[in-house]
């Protein structure tokens, strides 16, 4: 199967996943509910969920029991969507080709959306069965730590409120918000394996190449590509005076370090053995992506 089937069966799986974890109830607090819907199910690539079960399989796990954290991750990535489009954060009014969830649902209940997509994402990762207790406990810490402090949040604290004026600092800042889920992802799917310490290594090594070359091709398409397909305005980064690594590298380095980056990525592949050719692929493919 193509690359493309690949992803639109993993896709298809996993909403049908996300979709049954917030229902509609006729309780009068559904409107958190029908806000986290809103955000979660439509639109999205999928690619960190995508990438922890590769792991997990990858790493010997067979069955569907990692699905819950898959739908986890996604769940704190669009949270964290939901929060960086807020007025007081990138205030942004597009997102995945709608407006943002504050837009559609008013800035209070976008916040408790977010809130809501967090807390339950845990609750889901805590219900995981049919793998050792031990590997989902250091599963939640790893993903714990990659959204909190060390990870997400503070690459957004670097972005909203230090001044970035050199390369270090820049790419401090992506590693932490950019590229600390796509870790949890690879690694968390190699944790529930029961892969060991190399791998996990290795998985982080492969994580951290990927999510700055990800994160360079989404500042290229944010200073030059075209907003019908993205799905969200360009120039945000422009509007709200950020330093980039288009504005700090220049088109042509930024674009050649992000391919230097996913090559490094590919090779590290390599070195897990086994199937690794979907991985491969889609590392590949969103070196190309337009959205």
């Amino acid at each position: 199967m193509m690359i493309d089937g690949i992803l639109r069966e993993y896709k298809l799986k996993i909403d049908s996943r996300l979709d049954i974890i917030f229902p509609i109830t006729g309780q009068p607090y559904d409107t958190v509910s029908e806000a986290s819907r809103y955000s979660l199910l439509e639109g999205g690539k999928r690619i960190r969920p995508i990438l922890l079960l590769e792991f997990y399989k990858l790493c010997g796990g067979n069955d569907d029991c990692a699905y819950n954290f898959a739908c986890a991750l996604e769940m704190i990535h669009t949270y964290s969507l939901i929060h960086d489009d807020l007025p007081c954060m990138d205030n942004d009014d597009m997102r995945r080709g709608k407006p943002s969830c504050h837009i559609a649902y008013g800035e209070s209940m976008a916040l408790l959306a977010g809130d809501n997509l967090l807390t339950e994402a845990f609750k889901i990762c805590a219900k995981t069965q049919s793998i050792p207790a031990e590997r989902v406990n250091k599963a939640i810490a790893y993903l714990a730590s990659a959204a909190g402090t060390t990870g997400m949040i503070g690459g957004q604290v670097i972005d909203t409120s230090v001044k970035i004026d050199n390369e270090q600092l820049l790419f401090t800042m992506y590693s932490l918000k950019t590229c600390a889920l796509i870790r949890a992802a690879a690694v968390c799917g190699v944790i529930l394996a029961g892969g060991d310490d190399k791998k996990i290594s290795l998985a982080e090594s492969y994580a951290e190449n990927l999510g700055i070359a990800f994160q360079i091709i989404d500042d290229l398409l944010d200073s030059e590509g075209e907003a019908s397909i993205i799905g969200k305005p360009t120039g945000s980064d422009s509007k709200n005076d950020k330093v980039t690594s288009v504005t700090l590298l220049g088109r042509e380095r930024a674009l050649s370090m992000a391919s230097d980056m996913t090559n490094g990525a590919i090779e590290i592949l390599d070195q897990f053995g086994g199937d690794v050719e979907v991985l491969k692929e889609l590392t590949k493919l969103l070196l190309k992506r337009d959205r």
